[in-house]
């Protein structure tokens, strides 16, 4: 398959190949008809010059020597009837009646008589002009013949010379096409060389078409459709980079959720064999098995609660249930919890009871996350203080940089390589969501190296009852 700047350029070698050969088809009939009718006109001119001094002459022979001596032309004298009176070329007497003769006969009803033909005396072609003379005393014919061959050859010098005219401008057409053909290729390629870039995924490649505006206006486009593809590969492997860190953290969830089961159903397995396989236990023992079992059946509700308001939470559809309860018996529990799974840590509840309407679950996650972050982010004992206007978390932990203060209640942002949410919790930014779905908002005071504060205000909860948002 031809590229397009070898089509360019023998389409162009065709077209001037075809031009050149109908302008010397035309050039040759044309300028063949034009020579011929000089010629003629050449004999007519030289008829009228004659003419007056033949009138006057008696000697016919002496008259057409001397005349083709001076115009190199064949001249003859005709009688009225056909005889040859003179002839300048060829002997008179052998000559026949010229009566019929083709020029002669035209001559007779004609100012001049015209023929091109072979001349059976001299035995050559010939361009014969005849005229009618009408003198006082005789009527007679002159003729004047001049050599084809002679006429030709003047023709085909001038037509040769007209065609190498035409094959001289054909050259300088071609060697202008083919510097347009190679300017072309130039810019194809360089087009060709910028998509090999682009599609390598090098978006800096420069692509500058130096000759033709169409292939200027054609790099414009594609260096808008370029800019748009690196933009969608952005797009792309931000998209992908979120899929991974959500896929990470669905595996990191799914891992919880098996560490965090694992314990409180172990707990019921081993109490409920023990009971199962010692039907004569003591009554206190059973009593106190059965209240362990309970205990850990109600961690695991809770827990596939959390877990179902994580599902929520994922599929943007979350909504809340408030209810009236007593948000220290909630501490109280996630205290409990918490302590079990920090058998070595000391945890501090200050404050009364404080009722509030809220959702119950959406509250507990709060502060066991904020309680279960400072468990982790610390080593000293952690303080959980309710007031009457507000619920704090204290730690004695690593603290917090000023420049990340902004950043920890962003939707996937870590810490120090750890994220900010516990096992079965929901990270920062989802506690700050469900906090302004309660008309509240999180507040953080930190120093890096001392500890951390997380405080949350109730009294929204506590006054304006019935106005949280579905």
């Amino acid at each position: 398959m031809l590229r397009i700047h070898q089509l360019f350029f023998l389409n162009v070698l065709g077209l001037f190949i075809a031009a050149l050969s109908i302008a010397s088809l035309i050039s040759y009939f044309t300028l063949k008809s034009m020579i011929i009718h000089d010629s003629e006109n050449r004999l007519i001119e030289n008829i009228n010059l004659l003419e007056p001094l033949l009138v006057t002459t008696n000697d016919f022979d002496r008259f057409v020597a001397q005349a083709s001596g001076k115009t190199f032309l064949r001249v003859t004298v005709i009688a009225e009837n056909g005889d040859v009176l003179a002839e300048s070329d060829a002997d008179k007497a052998s000559m026949e009646n010229h009566s019929g003769r083709v020029e002669v006969m035209h001559a007779m009803t004609q100012p001049y008589g015209v023929a091109i033909r072979y001349s059976n005396t001299v035995k050559t072609d010939y361009i014969y002009v005849a005229h009618k003379i009408i003198a006082p005393d005789k009527t007679f014919y002159i003729r004047l013949a001049m050599g084809l061959d002679g006429v030709m050859n003047h023709f085909y010098a001038l037509w040769i010379q007209l065609v190498i005219a035409f094959s001289v401008l054909v050259v300088i057409a071609l060697i202008i096409a083919y510097n347009i053909s190679k300017k072309t290729r130039y810019d194809i390629l360089q087009i060709t060389r910028y998509l090999d870039e682009v599609s390598a995924k090098n978006y800096r490649a420069v692509l500058k078409p130096e000759y033709f505006r169409e292939f200027l206006q054609i790099s414009i486009m594609l260096k808008n459709l370029v800019k748009k593809l690196h933009n969608r590969d952005k797009q792309k492997r931000k998209h992908t980079a979120k899929l991974r860190l959500i896929n990470k953290q669905q595996n990191d969830i799914l891992s919880a959720i098996s560490h965090e089961f694992k314990n409180p159903i172990a707990a019921i397995m081993g109490y409920a064999e023990t009971l199962h396989d010692d039907l004569n236990i003591d009554p206190k023992i059973r009593e106190k098995f059965l209240d362990k079992i309970l205990s850990n059946t109600h961690r695991v509700t809770l827990m596939l609660d959390r877990l179902a308001l994580s599902v929520k939470l994922e599929n943007n559809d979350l909504s809340i249930k408030p209810s009236i309860f007593d948000i220290a018996d909630v501490c109280t529990e996630s205290i409990s919890i918490l302590q079990a799974k920090y058998p070595a840590r000391i945890l501090h509840f200050t404050g009364g009871t404080k009722t509030v309407f809220a959702d119950k679950t959406m509250i507990e996650l709060i502060v066991t996350n904020l309680v279960d972050n400072a468990l982790k982010y610390s080593e000293e004992d952690v303080t959980l203080t309710l007031s009457d206007t507000e619920l704090s978390v204290t730690d004695k932990g690593i603290g917090i940089a000023p420049s990340e203060l902004d950043k920890i209640t962003s939707k996937f942002y870590r810490v120090q390589k750890n994220r900010w949410d516990n096992s079965m919790g929901l990270g920062l930014s989802i506690v700050s969501y469900i906090l302004k779905l309660h008309d509240s908002e999180l507040r953080i005071k930190s120093t890096l190296g001392i500890g951390s504060t997380f405080s949350f205000s109730l009294e929204n909860l506590i006054q304006k009852k019935g106005t949280l948002k579905k």
